[in-house]
């Protein structure tokens, strides 16, 4: 071949090498083609695992096709200033890819057989080119070409790949979800669970805990936790079903996994039972944003027993405190908010005049006047043991129904 590379002077961009090639050079190399693509087919089918068996039948008749389609992509892409790979070629190679991840076959393989399908090329259209007469500066940039059209290819099946496996989380997320709803709000006998399971791909455990919490991404938070757990949106909060809760190391892990988050876990139960679970939990985040239940880490249903069976009622507890508090009805919003939070100290400290002032940082005199105060509002109340239980158990419950 006579001619020089003479475009490459004249500032054409690299990004897409091949545009700046003598047009000569594609009917050289064109020829062969066919017997290019069979030499990739048959590489690919020897060197990479995944595709020693497939490549027989339609399958690989697919596959050499495709091959073959794409060197003659690139050959009419040789020496055109335009020379943009066109829509539909991109389509064809990223639902390639899209059907590798459907066919279940590994990301890394793919990206294998296009690194050794471009060795093979340029091993062969060199050796067709270098025939020809092609000189060595076209012969580098023939090679780079190449190179960079395969990136192209390439990275438009690993986009397609990506796509469906992006596109196939998204169904098994949503999978998931629906049968966490459904069992925890629904339930599901032994039959329908197992069946329900399957098709959520959750190995069923035979026992299981119900973590309640505030999270955006449920399934994120399910992996934080661990094998085992599985996760969905129940209305404003994330639901987890943990399976073997009580496995050595699994409380520490949901802890981590929820630090600085409201969240409560339910007691552990057959799976069938997750209902009850979930609705032991769900009552201790209701506790937790009364203010009832403490807000600094995760509250295991076990630690709440007490508020849980204390709160279980909400009408009877806004009777009871309207009932019992009424003394301090004819109070300022101020002076009654003082007065209830010295009430509620002095019966919890057992009538300690220190540690009431310690708890509520004032002076003891600031105490032992609220509590003259007190006295002459409720009078011999105080004094009953059976009413003190129920003005402390009132008064701890005053955030709760508040916030009916």
């Amino acid at each position: 071949m006579d001619r020089k590379l003479v475009r490459i002077e004249q500032g054409l961009p690299l990004e897409r090498p091949w545009q700046a090639l003598d047009p000569a050079i594609g009917p050289i190399i064109e020829p062969a083609l066919g017997q290019i693509a069979e030499e990739i087919t048959a590489a690919i089918a020897e060197e990479i695992d995944e595709y020693r068996g497939p490549m027989e039948g339609a399958f690989g008749g697919g596959v050499r096709a495709a091959i073959d389609g794409a060197l003659r992509e690139f050959v009419g892409l040789i020496g055109r200033p335009a020379g943009m790979r066109g829509g539909a070629a991109r389509a064809a190679y990223v639902a390639l890819g899209r059907g590798e991840y459907r066919a279940g076959r590994r990301l890394d393989a793919l990206q294998a057989a296009y690194r050794l399908g471009a060795r093979v090329a340029w091993r062969r259209i060199s050796a067709v080119a270098r025939a020809g007469g092609v000189d060595g500066a076209a012969l580098s940039l023939l090679a780079e070409s190449i190179f960079a059209y395969i990136d192209e290819v390439s990275a438009d099946s690993v986009a397609g790949y990506a796509s469906e496996q992006a596109a196939s989380a998204g169904e098994r997320q949503s999978l998931r979800a629906a049968f966490v709803r459904q069992l925890v709000l629904d339930g599901l006998d032994q039959t329908e669970l197992a069946a329900a399971a399957t098709v959520a791909g959750w190995e069923l455990p035979r026992l299981v805990a119900v973590l309640a919490a505030e999270h955006r991404d449920a399934e994120r938070l399910a992996t934080r936790i661990g094998a085992g757990a599985i996760g969905g949106r129940v209305e404003e909060l994330v639901c987890i079903l943990i399976g073997d809760p009580d496995a050595p190391g699994v409380r520490a892990r949901i802890g981590k996994a929820v630090e600085g988050r409201l969240a409560a876990l339910g007691p552990t139960v057959p799976v069938t039972d997750a209902g009850r679970s979930w609705a032991r939990a769900l009552r201790c985040t209701s506790l937790v944003r009364a203010g009832v239940l403490p807000r600094d880490g995760l509250v295991c249903h076990r630690d709440a027993l007490g508020a849980l069976a204390a709160f279980a009622d909400p009408e009877a507890l806004a009777e009871l405190a309207r009932e019992r508090l009424a003394p301090l009805e004819g109070q300022t919003a101020g002076a009654r908010s003082r007065l209830e939070a010295t009430l509620l100290s002095w019966l919890r400290w057992q009538g300690s005049v220190p540690a009431v002032a310690v708890e509520l940082h004032v002076h003891p005199q600031t105490v032992r006047y609220r509590l003259g105060r007190l006295r002459e509002l409720f009078g011999a109340t105080l004094e009953d043991p059976e009413a003190r239980f129920e003005l402390e158990h009132a008064l701890r419950g005053r955030p709760w129904i508040q916030g009916m």
